[in-house]
């Protein structure tokens, strides 16, 4: 990521400027990188230690904050506190002192935070609308998880814990966490939906302070392979004027390609009901490496504006970085489809800044660019569009003479298939490295996918974001070829541009 922190500016200038032209010519492999050379430039992450889920993502006066769960003292899970940054931009991010510290009752979980422009918890004190965060301690003695609050009367510079808390308890779930926060503004209430076990519970309030019933949702729907965690619940809008309600729920384990993921449910919701016609399970990710995310609140350009946390439960305390551990997605937009049965995943537009103004277009049929020094620094865009109308399946190559990760569509089975076998670090405990993701080809038979490559994170946006795939790669050494080919010698690349990404 591009940050305030002079850490956190990770130099785009490469690995290549300690070696001989022959050798760049010649022997692209022997070139090693290590820890630091795998640091996302343009993608949120931590200065140092661990992290995982994003929390308490809200809007106010100029800043978008982020919390995230995080372990000030290991490279690992841990003792769990809120970690916290903020941005005016969603590309430059200031990393600030934690936020939230573990206490008598326990460490901090996952939540959510709000604006209580009505004062309704009565936490104001000064000219500042109050931020509340929603949160979930957990007693690690008796493995209790319960609902709190905090609240914040200086734009989120410091954090107060509610004498009452908790303020929601639960005793016959062993799990009860991660409370996702919203205004319902035809009830007057707070809604809150909190994950326990494989079911999704509604609760409305008044004041933040006393919680009521209202429903279970899960049973007979979605996926149920592992435990739910950090739901969220918006509305959700299409070009037609169309509005739905849409509620994300994270799975681990169960995901369609290993370890952990995201389904969502596409239906309604009258202040007190959730309801949904939906028979399949729908994923907002189909790569292995986005997970518990969810929607900042008070979104001043009302975006459904989405984060998540870059990685999997299968591998994630195990990924080859030591200083620090892991990376947040690309901030994207969550849009309904026009035919509303589908949330497409776009890159929020922010992130057109990081773009270098000085894009290469390729025009010949079939590519194989070899050495390139822009693929090489492992931080660039590619957007392409293929035509499929005579062709059955294509391949993407990213690698050099020796491993590289490779895209294959098939339209015969109409299935991409990602291979991550030869990219350097060896995911062995999931899914022998091979992801597979269903896609039907829209009529038109175009394919429009659109790359965005961060050192050790690759994810692509398929025509629209009508399935994108998010997935983790490190390699041993720069990659600095591209292939991209099809079955026959019919011409099927419509355009292809690679642009750099900028050092802010």
């Amino acid at each position: 990521m591009f940050s305030k922190n002079k850490y956190l500016l990770i130099v785009l200038s490469l690995i290549i400027l300690g070696c001989t032209k022959e050798d760049e010519e010649n022997e692209p492999s022997v070139i090693k990188v290590g820890d630091s050379n795998f640091r996302p430039a343009y993608h949120f992450t931590p200065e140092k230690n661990w992290m995982n889920d994003p929390n308490g993502m809200v809007y106010y006066k100029g800043e978008y904050h982020l919390f995230f769960q995080y372990n000030p003292d290991d490279n690992v899970w841990g003792p769990m506190h809120w970690g916290h940054a903020v941005s005016e931009d969603l590309v430059n991010w200031e990393e600030l002192p934690v936020a939230l510290y573990p206490d008598d009752l326990g460490n901090i979980f996952s939540g959510s935070a709000i604006v209580d422009t009505h004062n309704t918890a009565g936490f104001k004190t000064g000219d500042e609308d109050v931020l509340a965060a929603i949160f979930t301690h957990h007693n690690p003695e008796t493995n209790e998880q319960y609902q709190s609050l905090a609240y914040s009367n200086d734009k989120g510079r410091s954090w107060q814990k509610y004498e009452g808390n908790p303020v929601l308890t639960n005793e016959d779930k062993t799990d009860f966490r991660d409370p996702k926060v919203i205004w319902h503004e035809e009830k007057q209430q707070w809604i809150m939906v909190v994950a326990a076990g494989q079911e999704i519970i509604f609760y409305s309030s008044p004041n933040l302070k006393e919680w009521e019933y209202l429903q279970s949702f899960g049973h007979g729907h979605g996926a149920h392979g592992g435990v739910w965690e950090c739901p969220d619940l918006f509305t959700v809008r299409n070009e037609n004027g169309e509005e739905r309600w849409a509620l994300l729920v994270s799975i681990n384990p169960g995901a369609p390609n290993g370890g952990s993921g995201t389904q969502y449910f596409l239906g309604s919701f009258d202040g007190e009901t959730f309801e949904t016609s939906q028979t399949e399970t729908k994923w907002l990710d189909y790569g292995t490496d986005n997970y518990a995310g969810v929607t900042w609140s008070n979104e001043p350009n009302g975006r459904n504006l989405f984060i998540g946390w870059m990685s999997n439960w299968a591998y994630a305390q195990n990924v080859p970085t030591t200083a620090w551990r892991s990376a947040m997605t690309l901030p994207r937009t969550l849009e309904l489809s026009n035919n509303g049965d589908l949330l497409l995943s776009k890159p929020a537009e922010e992130m057109s800044s990081v773009l270098a103004s000085n894009s290469v277009e390729y025009t010949t049929n079939g590519v194989d660019i070899k050495n390139d020094p822009v693929l090489k620094t492992g931080t660039f865009q590619i957007n392409t569009t293929l035509d499929l109308s005579k062709d059955k399946s294509i391949e993407l190559f990213w690698g050099n003479e020796t491993s590289g990760v490779s895209l294959q569509y098939d339209k015969t089975t109409s299935e991409f298939v990602i291979n991550r076998n030869d990219a350097g670090y060896s995911f062995n405990n999931l899914n022998n490295n091979n992801l597979f993701i269903p896609y039907v080809l829209p009529e038109s038979n175009e394919l429009e996918l659109e790359i965005w490559v961060d050192k050790s994170s690759v994810e692509i946006f398929v025509n629209g974001g009508e399935r994108v795939i998010t997935f983790l790669i490190f390699p041993n050494t720069p990659f600095g070829d591209l292939q991209i080919h099809s079955d026959s010698e019919a011409e099927f690349i419509q355009s292809l541009y690679i642009q750099p990404i900028v050092n802010k």
